[in-house]
């Protein structure tokens, strides 16, 4: 039988209980705002009933309280953290792209872009052709040219500060990852040093700090989380309450409970294209220099997203099928690499870096330089690249037959793209003018010379000049395009003009041997990285030649001003400015349309990645709102169910001090007034 003062025990528990579960319902409003923050509820049951020996055999004993725990669900965890690397991919490439295109708007009043420079340069050309001796009106064509000119500069120079910032952020952010990944290993250790021990308590506010970490991390990079009890190894049905949590990427452990692999950033050696900036970063496994896998196929984030902004260059990689190079005595160069059946044809699409890596059968090979052999029709065939060391003697059977790619291939229109386009733009149009002013005289009487004109210079590894390039001397032109006769001079008319040679349409570079007649025919030949060919000439070294801007009297209007030994006659010529004016709608010359349609079609490309970027962000958005919702219906503070739980709690309370109010006048009844 009980005592008979055990009530005032079960009334007790009931007290206890009811005071934690009062507190458990204060600290859950004081956490309201908390980010982050679980609901805690406290847990409670029936205490272990007294055997009382009697008919009905036992007696309650009140309520336990056994715990204070946190109300979250692990499925709706994983859901969200899913969701949050595709969300974190879109919005960084959103970010990204929203800028990119800010630079290819035209605004004729505030921001003149692309089409209101062209069309401004046409118009002054026009000027020109109805007046084409006089200076002043010429150096209002080479101004306008010009500014045509800067456009491409400047805007290939923002891109180019647009990459840069976007390496910046890759190096923050894998800073970040380290930081997180610290913070988490920190954590597993003190939840375990809490809970370690059968009955212990849970580290529930420690749990809800690194959930949110998780959170955090699961925005940058795709992770898997597993977390696993302890067992005894003895005792396999003991509960030891410790817990091994890890976190791993592409398969790889990022954190290992109380441990973490760092991440590390690595200065790439060599460009994957010709306009990247120096100094793009690549991210490895710090302990043991592995690459680290941000192109994996399950890989999201907002990691992966700077990457792809950073370096996306839609494919446009140089591809092709690898051959051994012929050393003339009956073996192979071991430091020399072909491309047959290359995808790029064409000197105005090439984007490959002059010096950089050649991937073959899943090896890279780093290369000094390049050449480009061509054909009698000027179409490229082959590369041949100089390489850095010698093929190993176990890679060489490996070679021949074998798929070759040259940098990296992103399938996505990144910051790379956009270069590569204005570039092929830049030197298209380059090509068409020059060819045109060339084929004629300036006002001298002199040959044309080129118009426009690449202002690099070449630097090597070492930092040396070399072929230095001013911008007096840079013509980075097509060669003659006139038929020589014997003694190498050009070939006139009936009218005493020039011939123009249609088949040269390469650089100075390409082989060429001579007819019975003299004239000139081609069998081919070779374009050396360090040429000054067209490969030279891109959107940021785009320029009008200063021998032209210097002197206005050099810009070619006409195919031949003197007549009859008199210069003075057709001086006011502008034949050729005709078919110049052709050049800004008439010629196909860039993407199979004519040249003004430049900045429309680009500009397709950027808004297309653009509205994807942003409808894939604003659905990814919606789904991880959704998700949350789901999340915080089981683990967010609800202020009126706590305030319910406030006035629930309180009136328990107070009946259970009813209940020892009442005893206490039992025994005093009892002790004071019962008489023996």
């Amino acid at each position: 039988m009980s005592s008979t003062f055990f009530g005032l025990h079960v009334a007790k528990s009931g007290l206890n209980a009811f005071q934690a579960s009062i507190n458990t319902t204060a600290n859950n409003i004081s956490n309201v705002q908390t980010e982050g923050y679980s609901k805690q509820v406290t847990n409670l049951s029936e205490s272990s009933a007294l055997r009382s020996f009697q008919r009905y055999g036992s007696v309650s004993t009140g309520v336990s309280t056994d715990s204070v725990s946190r109300l979250r669900d692990q499925y709706y965890n994983t859901k969200y953290w899913n969701n949050q690397s595709s969300y974190g991919f879109y919005n960084q490439k959103s970010y990204y792209m929203n800028q990119i295109e800010e630079y290819f708007k035209d605004d004729t009043a505030t921001n003149p872009g692309f089409s209101t420079v062209f069309s401004k340069m046409f118009n002054a050309l026009d000027q020109v052709q109805s007046n084409a001796g006089d200076t002043s009106i010429r150096n209002e064509f080479i101004s306008d040219a010009t500014e045509l000119c800067t456009y491409f500069n400047f805007t290939s120079n923002r891109l180019k500060e647009l990459q840069s910032s976007a390496n910046d952020e890759v190096k923050s952010t894998v800073d970040t990852i380290n930081n997180i990944s610290q913070k988490i290993a920190l954590l597993n250790k003190q939840i375990n040093l809490i809970e370690t021990g059968q009955g212990q308590p849970p580290a529930n506010e420690l749990r809800d700090q690194r959930e949110l970490l998780v959170d955090q991390l699961s925005s940058i990079i795709a992770i898997d989380c597993y977390e696993t009890k302890v067992k005894n190894s003895n005792y396999p049905d003991m509960d030891t309450g410790a817990t091994y949590y890890s976190i791993k990427v592409n398969g790889k452990v990022l954190v290992d409970n109380y441990e973490y692999n760092e991440l590390a950033v690595k200065t790439r050696e060599y460009k994957h294209n010709q306009s990247d900036v120096d100094g793009l970063y690549d991210i490895q496994w710090a302990e043991t220099g592995m690459n680290f896998d941000v192109w994996g196929i399950n890989q999201k984030g907002s990691l992966r997203g700077l990457f792809e902004i950073r370096d996306g260059n839609d494919e446009q990689n140089l591809k092709g099928t690898a051959e051994l190079v012929d050393d003339g005595a009956g073996g192979t160069h071991p430091s020399m690499l072909r491309i047959t059946y290359p995808s790029n044809t064409e000197v105005d699409t090439m984007n490959l870096p002059e010096q950089g890596v050649i991937t073959v059968n899943g090896t890279e090979y780093a290369y000094e330089s390049f050449e480009a052999q061509t054909n009698e029709q000027g179409e490229i065939v082959s590369y041949t690249f100089s390489l850095e060391h010698p093929i190993p003697g176990s890679k060489i059977g490996k070679i021949a037959g074998n798929p070759a790619i040259v940098g990296q291939t992103v399938n996505f229109k990144g910051i790379a793209y956009y270069q590569n386009q204005m570039n092929n733009f830049a030197r298209s149009f380059a090509r068409a003018f020059n060819k045109i002013v060339k084929s004629g005289q300036d006002l001298n009487g002199d040959a044309g010379v080129a118009f426009f004109v690449s202002n690099d210079k070449v630097m090597n590894r070492e930092g040396d000049f070399v072929n230095s390039r001013e911008q007096d001397d840079v013509t980075s032109v097509d060669a003659d395009y006139y038929k020589l006769d014997s003694n190498g001079d050009p070939v006139l008319d009936a009218k005493g003009n020039k011939i123009i040679n249609d088949l040269r349409e390469m650089e100075h570079a390409i082989g060429s041997t001579k007819d019975a007649q003299g004239n000139v025919t081609y069998t081919g030949g070779v374009i050396k990285a360090t040429d000054d060919s067209y490969y030279r000439l891109t959107a940021s070294s785009f320029a009008v030649n200063s021998v032209v801007s210097y002197n206005p009297s050099k810009f070619v209007t006409t195919i031949n001003k003197e007549y009859n030994g008199n210069k003075d006659l057709g001086r006011d010529a502008a034949d050729l400015v005709k078919e110049l004016n052709k050049l800004e709608s008439n010629v196909t010359m860039y993407r199979g349309g004519t040249a003004d349609k430049f900045l429309q079609r680009i500009y397709a490309d950027v808004t297309v990645d653009t509205q994807e970027s942003e409808n894939f962000t604003r659905n990814f958005e919606n789904i991880r709102q959704a998700i949350d919702q789901q999340r915080q219906s089981i683990s967010g503070v609800d202020e009126d169910e706590e305030a319910m739980n406030l006035v629930k709690f309180q009136n328990a309370y107070n009946l259970n001090a009813k209940v020892i109010s009442t005893l206490a006048e039992m025994y005093d009844q009892l002790i004071l007034n019962t008489g023996v």
